[in-house]
């Protein structure tokens, strides 16, 4: 027969799944010796079939009635005993701390006999009635479902008539008729009278917390937080201690350590005369911790005590809530506290230096995530005023700067010394020189993975994307707001990646520290403790990992900074960004060519700038591997807006005037290579196959590149990968040529210029047929974007902005698949790709490529996987280390405050 109730000297801290975290750990402390109230816990096995069926599970109450007997024999006194009642909490207590999501019902057993019962043998007719309404109030809005608010107008009312500032001022008369009031608002809603019974009160409130699992706020949080919606809550129910009893009494919450920053010592707040709830709820000002020495000096040091035990115990910042019942000290609650990432960070390190934990245990304690934090420099959110607009925070950070709206303004003004930021409907790859120029990027359209949010991040850029309340006009060179207020070009303005916020004016910036170590080595005055914390994380990490961390990167200054940063090679050159600005017109020439000449002739121009480009990047990781992507996106990419051309010949056309000869021509080349899904078509190896010496003159650059470093002394370790292959004769074509290319610059240089060729795994057809694709490839990176837009059949940049928050709101997917890898699909082809490959090639090199390479869940899939590699952004190479230092460490215990 299933159990569903235990009471708290049955359990402990390793039976939250069972019994919940908070009935885990005041198990816990009850086996520790603490001085806990006694009580028991009913299940989230008995939530989850409440739930499921919607009644309660056969034989729950049986055991609920046992355990209370046991604890009203325990305690001398029955539940709601007339002349001196027993009193219960009801309390929820999932395994992940939800705090203020689910319910709480204090007083239970309370009722207008046993009122005066506990006016009598407390001796304080005030807390007696102040209890009761208490219930009354509680059990109305959460078990009857009457609106809180009408409650709380009741007792502002009463405060009025009274002239008291707080309810601690209302006397025992004010609250008894408060009560009655309570009461006939309960039956004037409901239509029910609030139940005298207290076997009914008990009942109806457990069940009340069952229900909450499911409740809006509740769901959202999970959502929030990424909780599994069916592991259910479990309830305490624990015999109720006061700290509403007067001057000796009192609440109050406490941390082991500072919260905020790690370091040692007592935090936390203490409310003389109050309940718990009194203390969160915030409706009367607190004191510090410190001044309950004074108060009560033998409590305070009691608590300290416990605080001692229990923090050696978890070996871990914990969070505590106690009472003070007429001087005697109850401990109601512990759990591991919730901090910053700052205080993760020092945290770990001290624990570890107290001998408290391990180093591996104190790297598992730390996440990408907060290292992540700490890199972003942040806005004084003091110094903030309302937003002008709100979008989707695509890339982390904060920055300030002029409004402009295309590139050229925003390389003339940065170039100038001014600090821009640019404001377009949606990026281009066109976009680039003015991303790189801009100090952040703000879009209308697109989401975290759109165009924008990818380079940005790829840049560590701030950027903010659909903020879709904004009709930006770039030919007008402004921007409105919903309320219609008007930004012109020129205009200052802060724009927050975080938060996804833009404001007006200069918003105050907060350097970060970390950012600064990982430039230079160098610490920063009063953050040392976070640096030296996270350096030593980092350390650790670079220790156990088995994964690599390359970097994306497409520029020497991108490739250097990612070696800073601790890259160990590039795993992604995108050549296509090499294509833009000046070069475009050969780009242009190329398309455009008429003959062979005309054609070789534009790829001979082209030539001697991508070896400088390979040059660069290949100089700046000498001793590195470099993995060079040949070109991947459609050729009209680098052609101008279609609807830009029509417009500009259709203008001319209508004022009398012959177009300009070459939009007609460009024009004709667009409508040629018009698709209507570029992301399918000719792109990637079948450019290479089709637009006859591209590949030629690629292949030559690198070797060249390569052969000149060689015969310099360096150590060039070029890698070329061939994009979008679906078919083993695809990748056996391109690598002939490839390799042909390579052997005629070797005989020509006198070096031997050795490059692997592999491939990008981004087709569901790649992943599948990786074992042929194995033959002629060295080497594969999947490229998770494309696969993961192939294998759900989503155009990226359309379903972020159309339905994906629906979506998430549905619960179809717990997080975007574009953020986190969907180990389901997309992670099942990718272990297919890497068993096969590798059963054709043992001594395949497998990586990935993808933004995904720089995601701390992702990560620890690859590393499971047994991928040899990630590649991520560079800013993103810091957090990749971290985590594949984690996913080493998977078994060892972390420190979950959730």
């Amino acid at each position: 027969m299933v159990r569903y109730v235990y009471d708290f000297t049955e359990g402990g801290r390793d039976m939250a799944d069972l019994l919940g975290g908070k009935g885990s750990n005041l198990a816990e402390m009850t086996r520790l010796g603490l001085p806990v109230p006694p009580g028991f816990t009913l299940t989230t096995e008995a939530c989850r079939a409440f739930l499921s069926t919607g009644s309660e599970p056969a034989g729950l109450w049986e055991e609920v009635s046992a355990h209370l007997s046991a604890l009203e024999a325990s305690a001398g006194r029955v539940l709601g005993q007339p002349d001196d009642p027993l009193l219960l909490s009801v309390r929820s207590g999932a395994k992940f701390s939800m705090p203020g999501m689910m319910e709480t019902i204090l007083d239970i057993g309370l009722n207008d006999e046993s009122v005066l019962g506990l006016a009598k043998v407390s001796g304080s007719e005030r807390f007696a009635w102040d209890s009761y309404r208490r219930l009354v109030q509680m059990f109305g809005s959460t078990v009857m479902g009457v609106d809180c608010s009408s409650f709380e107008r009741s007792l502002a009312l009463l405060k009025d008539l009274r002239g008291v500032r707080d309810d601690a001022h209302l006397t025992a008369p004010d609250l008894a008729e408060l009560v009655e009031t309570y009461k006939n608002l309960i039956h004037l809603e409901t239509g029910e009278h609030f139940p005298q019974s207290p076997a009914e009160q008990l009942r109806r409130a457990v069940l009340a917390v069952f229900e909450s699992w499911n409740g809006e706020r509740a769901r959202l949080y999970r959502r929030r937080e990424h909780i599994a919606d069916d592991l259910g809550t479990a309830v305490n129910v624990q015999r109720m201690v006061f700290g509403n009893l007067g001057a000796d009494s009192g609440s109050g919450v406490a941390f082991t350590r500072d919260p905020a920053t790690g370091r040692p010592g007592l935090y936390g707040d203490y409310l003389p005369d109050a309940q718990g709830e009194d203390v969160v709820a915030g409706i009367r000002n607190t004191v510090p911790l410190a001044e309950l020495k004074r108060l009560d000096a033998t409590s305070y040091e009691g608590l300290r005590t416990h605080m001692r035990t229990l923090e050696r115990h978890y070996r871990d910042l914990c969070d505590i809530e106690f009472t003070i019942e007429r001087g005697t000290l109850w401990m109601l609650q512990t759990r591991v506290g919730k901090r910053t990432a700052e205080a993760a960070f020092v945290l770990a390190a001290e624990l570890a230096d107290e001998g408290l934990i391990t180093p591996d245990e104190a790297l598992a304690r730390v996440h990408g995530e907060g290292l992540a934090r700490l890199m972003f420099p942040q806005f004084d959110a003091s110094a903030a005023g309302p937003a002008l607009a709100r979008g989707v925070p695509a890339s982390p950070g904060a920055a300030v700067g002029a409004v402009v709206f295309d590139t050229t303004q925003a390389v003339r003004r940065a170039a100038a010394g001014e600090k821009v930021v640019l404001v377009r409907q949606e990026t281009t790859p066109d976009d680039l020189p003015g991303m790189i120029a801009a100090q952040a990027v703000l879009t209308s359209r697109g989401g975290k993975t759109s165009h924008a949010a990818v380079v940005a991040r790829g840049m560590g850029k701030v950027c903010v994307c659909g903020a879709e309340e904004l009709t930006v006009d770039t030919g007008a060179r402004h921007f409105t707001t919903a309320d219609g207020t008007v930004v012109q070009e020129g205009t200052v303005v802060s724009v927050d990646g975080s938060a996804g916020a833009v404001y007006p004016g200069s918003v105050p910036l907060v350097d970060s520290a970390v950012i600064r170590y990982l430039e230079d080595g160098q610490g920063d005055g009063g953050a040392q403790g976070v640096v030296d914390a996270v350096a030593r994380a980092l350390s650790r990490a670079d220790t156990v990992r088995h994964l690599e961390v390359r970097a994306n990167a497409d520029t020497p200054e991108d490739a250097a900074r990612a070696r800073r940063f601790g890259a160990q090679g590039i795993g992604l050159c995108r050549t296509e960004h090499m294509f833009l600005g000046e070069r475009r017109q050969l780009v242009e020439q190329m398309i455009l060519a008429g003959t062979d000449a005309e054609r070789d002739r534009a790829l001979g121009d082209l030539l001697p700038l991508q070896r400088e480009d390979f040059t660069g990047i290949l100089e700046a990781m000498d001793g590195l591997p470099v993995t060079i992507r040949l070109l991947d996106p459609p050729l009209h990419e680098f052609l101008p807006d279609r609807t830009e051309l029509a417009v500009r010949i259709t203008s001319a056309q209508a004022r009398g005037e012959e177009p300009d000869a070459h939009d007609v021509e460009l024009l004709g080349a667009v409508n040629r290579m018009h698709e209507e899904n570029p992301m399918l078509g000719l792109r990637g190896v079948r450019l290479g196959l089709v637009v006859p010496g591209l590949v030629t003159m690629q292949a030559r650059a690198i070797g060249e590149a390569v052969a000149g470093l060689l015969l310099a002394g360096g150590t060039p370790k070029a890698e070329i990968m061939v994009p979008l292959v679906g078919d083993v004769r695809e990748l056996r074509l391109v690598r002939e040529e490839v390799q042909r290319v390579l052997a005629r610059i070797s005989r020509e240089a006198g070096v031997a210029v050795d490059c692997p060729v592999g491939t990008m795994i981004e087709l569901p057809r790649a992943a599948l047929t990786a074992g042929r694709i194995a033959e002629e490839a060295e080497f594969f990176s999947f490229g998770t974007n494309d696969l993961t837009q192939t294998t759900w059949g989503f155009s990226r940049d359309d379903v972020e902005a159309e339905f994906f928050s629906a979506y998430l709101d549905k619960g179809v997917f717990p997080t975007s698949p574009f953020e986190t890898l969907d180990r389901e699909g997309v992670g099942r082809l990718v272990g297919i790709a890497v068993a096969e490959g590798r059963a054709t090639r043992p001594d395949l090199k497998i990586g990935v490529c993808g933004e995904h390479g720089g995601d701390p869940d992702s990560v620890h899939f690859f590393h499971t996987v047994g991928l040899d590699y990630v590649s991520c952004s560079p800013f993103r190479v810091p957090v990749a280390r971290l985590e594949a230092g984690r996913a080493a460490l998977e078994e060892t215990g972390g420190s979950d405050s959730r």
